[in-house]
């Protein structure tokens, strides 16, 4: 199974813009570790939004 390529540029997108982490990097971490990143800011966002 091959993971959908505008899905990846999301996640990559997303964890650069929060993070400012370059590409590389997050392209070299394990599939489920680049999810948790994003699940996790999408939390930390979410929260932010509520309390602010």
């Amino acid at each position: 199974m091959t993971y959908a390529t505008d899905r990846l540029y999301e996640e990559i997108a997303y964890v650069a813009y929060h993070f400012h982490w370059g590409p590389d990097a997050i392209l070299d971490l394990e599939h489920r570790d680049r999810r948790r990143y994003t699940e996790q800011i999408a939390s930390l966002v979410t929260r932010g939004a509520t309390e602010g």
